[in-house]
């Protein structure tokens, strides 16, 4: 992993916890496999090693980084997904390999349905509102359109991320919609969702939250024609990737005041300095932040430890990573 991820990933209490399940140097960090083949002493200690712990930052683990490991057996990733560093020559060598995408997906989806709720309240509309005017808001005169009540969400992508969604709106009075060419109607219906084709979720939902892998299909989803079929006034969520919209579409939208969005990933990553999707009313731009971060690094850890537990113990993964699944997956 990277010196970064280190850090904030493995403190005090959770190094101890590694110690505790594994036969590991605290103070060996691997963050690139290249200089191993003149490093001596690095190349003794990976050619023993039989589990990788990685993080973010990890390398790629190619046919040339394996040759430094012919005893590894297992690569436990303290985070979401490994399409960066698992290549296929790990699972040509057969490796046994452990995401903590599943825990990663939980306040991803918390962040996703605090801001479905407050983008049906209009929250940051009547902020906005109160903020200008610094005197009193009239909120049953100005928004008398707003709530949560049998308002419709369209999940885009019913991944680890889209379900716990879908779980966590549950207690709600919302339609859910789901488009997803992989999930299971009768499944979605048994959780209280309705499973649609694409154009039809757009143009019925309150809100719309992307929660699809970013794959080559899946970029472009949302262009300008697949855009202008949502309703005035309706907002995009995504904390998926942002390559999965046409961002110059969206921001026409947006300028217009047709649309409204909170975006924690935008294409690019981070958008120009001149990009009006800054400062526009009903936009909510942030910096990829909904992941993992502060005290939910711990969990992230806490999930990766245990996994390497229960390997130690000779017991299968709790969150094994499917190599069929990883086609159309993050």
């Amino acid at each position: 992993m990277s010196p970064g991820t280190r850090t904030a990933v493995l403190g005090d209490r959770t190094l101890a916890d590694l110690v505790r399940v594994a036969d590991v140097d605290p103070g060996l960090l691997v963050t690139d496999f290249g200089p191993a083949r003149s490093e001596e002493a690095l190349r003794r200690r990976l050619a023993v090693a039989e589990v990788l712990f990685t993080g973010w930052g990890c390398p790629p683990l190619d046919a040339r980084a394996l040759e430094l490991m012919p005893e590894l057996r297992a690569v436990v990733h303290s985070a979401g997904s490994v399409k960066h560093h698992v290549t296929a020559a790990c699972w040509e060598r057969g490796l046994r390999v452990s995401s903590s995408a599943a825990v990663n997906a939980r306040p991803v989806a918390e962040y996703t349905l605090a801001a479905i709720l407050f983008s049906n309240k209009r929250v940051l509309d009547s902020a906005h509102a109160y903020r200008a005017a610094r005197s009193h808001i009239d909120p049953l005169r100005d928004y008398p359109a707003v709530g949560n009540y049998r308002r419709t969400v369209g999940l885009i992508g019913a991944s680890l991320i889209g379900r716990r969604v879908l779980e966590l709106l549950r207690p709600f009075d919302l339609r859910v919609l789901v488009h997803d060419p992989y999930a299971d109607p009768a499944a979605l219906a048994a959780v209280g969702a309705e499973a649609v084709a694409l154009d039809e979720l757009l143009s019925r939902s309150d809100v719309v939250s992307l929660h699809a892998p970013d794959l080559p299909e899946t970029r472009g989803l949302l262009d300008a024609a697949r855009l202008a079929l949502m309703p005035d006034g309706a907002t995009l969520v995504n904390t998926a990737r942002g390559s999965l919209v046409d961002t110059a579409a969206l921001t026409a939208e947006l300028v217009s005041g047709r649309l409204h969005a909170v975006l924690d990933h935008t294409e690019p990553e981070v958008l120009p300095a001149d990009s009006p999707l800054y400062d526009l009313p009903n936009v909510l731009l942030t910096p990829h932040v909904a992941g993992s971060l502060g005290t939910e690094l711990d969990r992230l850890a806490a999930s990766a430890i245990e996994e390497l537990d229960r390997y130690a113990r000779g017991l299968d993964f709790h969150h094994p990573v499917d190599r069929a699944k990883l086609a159309h997956s993050a």
